[in-house]
């Protein structure tokens, strides 16, 4: 299928949940996947206190523009003081994709440079890259 701004995809599995609409506030998952590896993922496990990992969903406003919400997280670390931990920049295209995906809903997209990280790298993603992206619906806020 095609998305505006000639954003690609195919969905793995329809969603049977409330639908993401422009303007809300959803949780996903997503994979960046780059020549069969997965390099930016909100499933990055971050260490806690008693060796417990945990992989936060990242959230944001769908139709939005990218890069508002960044937030860090805090967290507690192994020797019992907080810090606070970036997420992973997700591509432009997230922002888009989601619309119409329903709560359930796995979504792969090609991601084309002008969609996702542009003249920079990001992680193995070399500048100008063309990658995948996975896409899991988690909630619709």
């Amino acid at each position: 299928m095609q998305a505006g701004d000639g954003i690609k995809y195919y969905d793995l599995k329809e969603g049977k949940g409330p639908e993401a609409k422009k303007g809300s506030t959803v949780l996903v998952h997503f994979d960046c996947v780059y020549r069969g590896l997965t390099v930016v993922s909100s499933r990055e496990s971050k260490l806690l206190a008693g060796n417990r990992a945990i992989a936060q969903p990242y959230e944001f406003t769908v139709g939005a523009p990218p890069g508002k919400e960044r937030k860090r997280d805090v967290v507690d670390n192994p020797n019992g003081l907080f810090s606070a931990q970036a997420a992973p920049k997700p591509p432009a295209a997230l922002y888009k994709i989601t619309e119409g995906m329903h709560v359930g809903g796995q979504r792969t997209v090609v991601v084309t440079p002008e969609v996702g990280y542009g003249k920079r790298s990001m992680n193995e993603i070399p500048p100008n890259g063309t990658f995948e992206l996975n896409v899991e619906l988690l909630e619709v806020k």
